[in-house]
């Protein structure tokens, strides 16, 4: 379909969708994205405020957080990033194609699915994280550090998934201001929150890990009722309705086309995260202190990257139902070269200020030095990594996931499993076996990246 054929098929559709499919495309993505900035901002404090909290509680307290971090960061991606853009992608491709009634029935999914899976994840991970966190590597108070804080987040798991598919939902719609105000919200409440429980300012009691775990939760908590509220009042697009709020087989279906190897990737860029941190722990307490405060300096560039990830597959959804290829392909160029300029952005941080990163959580010269080879080693790839992921997400708005699955499979396999040799192969040399460690991640990130890009220009150029 050419883009004068969309643009005259497209007449009687709500505004805001064919704004999403007529604007110019770089103003339009930038104006989706700016919202998103802003609940960027808040996932980066979130992730740096949440380590330098715990930090003040000791080195214990944050290696046992380090190790529960990146699998409660599964959890959120999965979430967020995974089932939550299927939602996203399967309602602007609904609206896309003027189909308004699948688009209300997909919101009432999306609230079950939450609901559903956000007890499953409780169910599995409150019994089974002690001993999960013991056969990482933790013992002592470490282990005592991690299995109160996962407790604790684990067992609010259902407030994260009502959280991140709402705001999927909503964002579908092309509404980005809404998710961002209540992440926002939720996110103010977290860093007063977390600190006062930490400690126990006031009246309030000193619940120390437990108490940086019910920050995190209210964070969710706050953002998944203003979603629910915003979706059950007469401004939303699609309205939630509570005959709705159930399991079909046509929207779980449309849902899973993209969410389900999406949620797999997902899994997949946070799992690696869990098993470095795993390997470090082979090396020491400190190490994977060291891994945990470093690396969250990547883990930011995920929400910033994800910012304008939300917005690629609105628009490139949309741009799909509506059968403009064209426009499809120009969108995703363009989050491309966005995403890129990020990534250099991180890049230079990770080597004009490591020792002021890693100064934030530490004063342990060690612990600083270990967290600064981290940063040179991993830094060139942030920028390529940061593109892919555009690219990555523009694809999932074009409806194609399983192959990119299979590229976050590699990238798995080759940071954890090829971390694993490297550092092995190090120990035996008498080399220096967490440089190999970091050294195998920062491969795996430039060749999942060479991958989506090739399967990107396969996919758009059809337009």
């Amino acid at each position: 379909m050419t883009a004068a054929t969309a643009t005259t098929a497209t007449a009687d559709l709500p505004p805001r969708i064919r704004m999403l499919l007529q604007a110019p495309v770089l103003p339009t993505l930038l104006r989706l994205a700016a919202p998103n900035l802003g609940e960027a901002a808040a996932r980066v404090a979130f992730i740096a405020c949440d380590a330098v909290f715990v930090a003040w509680l000791g080195d214990d307290a944050l290696a046992g957080v380090s190790l529960v971090f990146p699998l409660f960061l599964v959890l959120q991606t999965v979430s967020a990033g995974g089932l939550g853009v299927g939602v996203a992608a399967a309602t602007a491709r609904a609206l896309g194609a003027g189909r308004m009634a699948e688009g209300r029935t997909l919101v009432g999914a999306a609230a079950a699915l939450a609901l559903l899976l956000g007890l499953l994840c409780t169910a599995l991970l409150v019994p089974l994280g002690p001993a999960l966190y013991a056969a990482m590597g933790l013992d002592g108070a470490a282990l005592a550090a991690a299995s109160a804080y996962g407790a604790w987040v684990f067992g609010g798991a259902v407030l994260v998934w009502a959280m991140n598919l709402l705001a999927n939902a909503v964002r579908g719609t092309g509404n980005m201001a809404v998710p961002a105000l209540a992440i926002v919200a939720g996110e103010a409440c977290h860093l007063i929150l977390s600190p006062a429980l930490i400690l126990g300012w006031g009246p309030l009691p000193q619940m120390g890990v437990a108490g940086a775990a019910i920050g995190v939760l209210s964070a969710y908590g706050i953002g998944a009722a203003l979603l629910l509220l915003w979706l059950r009042s007469p401004r939303a697009l699609l309205r939630l309705h509570w005959t709705a709020l159930r399991l079909r087989r046509a929207p779980l279906a449309a849902i899973l086309q993209v969410g389900g190897p999406a949620s797999l990737n997902a899994l997949q860029f946070q799992l690696q995260t869990f098993l470095v941190a795993g390997l470090a722990a082979g090396l020491g307490t400190g190490a994977v202190a060291a891994y945990g405060a470093a690396s969250r300096l990547e883990l930011l560039l995920l929400p910033i990257t994800f910012a304008f990830g939300s917005a690629l597959v609105t628009m490139v959804a949309t741009a799909w139902g509506a059968g403009d290829i064209g426009r499809a392909r120009r969108i995703a160029l363009c989050g491309g070269a966005i995403a890129f300029g990020i990534g250099l952005v991180f890049a230079a941080a990770a080597y004009l200020v490591p020792a002021g990163w890693m100064g934030l959580f530490t004063d342990d010269p060690a612990l600083v030095a270990l967290g600064g080879r981290f940063l040179a080693i991993n830094g060139f790839a942030w920028p390529f990594f940061a593109a892919g992921l555009a690219l990555y997400f523009a694809l999932q708005g074009a409806g194609d996931a399983k192959l990119p699955f299979l590229m976050g499979l590699g990238r798995l396999a080759i940071a954890a499993g090829g971390g694993w040799l490297a550092m092995h192969a190090a120990l035996q040399a008498g080399g220096d076996p967490a440089g190999a460690l970091f050294a195998a991640g920062a491969a795996a990130s430039l060749l999942f990246s060479l991958g989506i890009g090739l399967r990107g220009l396969r996919i758009f150029r059809r337009g």
